[in-house]
């Protein structure tokens, strides 16, 4: 029984290691490749949706919509694309909307006319070619939001630190464990060393008691025997 709840307790201990490291690694990786334009993984670039501009055909706000970069001359009409805006209301922001129609702008460049299907809007400025980030492909509703949340402080505290201050207590008790086990051992040693002494010092107390006892008894005899001699001396004279 006693073995049982050892390796439930060390399963569970390890499971708990395993889990801390894994969220710190996955907050860590999360922070540094989603919701930006420069980053991808495995192969697929991640940005959180702000607004619900598609929550009408597509995505919502706060779901975490998966882009394949693409060569934005393979785009057409209704695809749906991620790309960095140069609205004045939202400028410098990931937007994820779908093409209504390919055009140039005033430079005679190459672009798109994109809009949100929530407001059947077009955007406000043409969308060209350098600030297309990919087409896409697929999305995980919700999930934005709880990345959102890793970038804030409670995130990060809930996230990260409490998993570490979890991975040191786990080890600092494992430690305090160990070094019981070492004492224990250290003690049932000394414990044993000092038994062994004591059962050496009764043997040779014993030894010493038998050598005592056979020199007593030499000794009487011998004094016997000369009683003897001197006795039959006597009667001699």
């Amino acid at each position: 029984m006693k073995k049982a709840l050892n390796l439930i307790k060390n399963i569970f201990v390890w499971l708990m290691v395993a889990l801390a490291v894994c969220m710190m690694i996955f907050t860590v990786v999360s922070v540094n490749t989603f919701d930006r334009s420069d980053r991808s993984l495995f192969g697929l670039k991640m940005f959180i949706v702000l607004s619900d501009s598609m929550s009408k055909t597509d995505f919502d706000a706060g779901d975490l919509v998966l882009v394949k970069e693409v060569d934005p001359k393979d785009l057409k009409e209704g695809d749906i694309i991620a790309y960095t805006s140069q609205n004045t209301s939202n400028y410098g922001e990931t937007v994820t909307h779908k093409i209504r129609r390919l055009t140039t702008d005033d430079n005679g460049a190459p672009g798109f006319i994109t809009y949100g299907t929530t407001t059947d809007t077009d955007d406000e400025t043409v969308v060209t070619y350098p600030y297309v980030l990919g087409k896409y492909k697929s999305h995980i509703p919700k999930v934005g939001k709880f990345f959102m949340f890793l970038k804030t402080t409670p995130g990060y505290i809930v996230c990260i630190l409490i998993p570490f201050l979890v991975l040191i207590l786990i080890q600092g008790l494992n430690c305090i464990r160990l070094f019981r086990r070492y004492k224990y051992e250290q003690e049932q040693e000394m414990k044993e060393e000092r038994e062994k002494i004591a059962e050496e010092r009764a043997e040779n107390q014993k030894v010493m008691e038998e050598l005592l006892a056979l020199k007593a008894q030499i000794s009487q005899q011998t004094d016997d025997s000369k009683g003897k001699d001197n006795t039959k001396e006597d009667d001699e004279t």
